[in-house]
């Protein structure tokens, strides 16, 4: 049975994500389908409903990390954790490439958190070509890479 979080805690969790998916930093009121809250550490690992465990996630960043915290990267062969929106900083970890499109990684984390993630996937590359054309994407607080 699912678990029920008060719309309290969905509207704080909401707002500190300033309503962008916390892994992909797409803009919930573009969407079609409401965000999600993602549990950071999964309830089947003893993670909590507190605001200090809780993401805001589009649905498919959620689906896709599922109850991860870390991934093998066949790269370096080495286990890498995913990113954490609550002990670090999406510009630390992710960059926009100069044309918008794509999300590029600044370190392991970052590299491991966009494949498997799928955050450069070929649809959504062209909902974001799309959204660049009417100037709602990508965030402007967001890090772009020089032209």
């Amino acid at each position: 049975m699912p678990r029920k979080i008060s719309p309290f805690i969905r509207e704080q969790v909401r707002q500190r994500a300033a309503v962008l998916c916390e892994y992909c930093h797409t803009d919930e009121h573009w969407q079609l389908v409401p965000f999600t809250l993602d549990h950071i550490l999964p309830t089947s690992e003893g993670g909590d409903d507190t605001l200090e465990n809780l993401a805001l996630a589009c649905f498919h960043c959620n689906r896709h990390k599922s109850d991860k915290q870390s991934v093998f990267d066949a790269d370096t062969q080495n286990v890498i954790p995913l990113f954490n929106p609550r002990r670090m900083l999406w510009a630390e970890h992710f960059i926009w490439s100069a044309d918008g499109l794509r999300v590029l990684p600044q370190s392991d984390i970052g590299h491991v958190t966009i494949k498997w993630l799928e955050l450069n996937r070929e649809r959504v590359q062209r909902i974001r070509q799309d959204d660049i054309a009417i100037n709602r994407h990508p965030p402007l607080a967001d890090p772009r890479e020089s032209s």
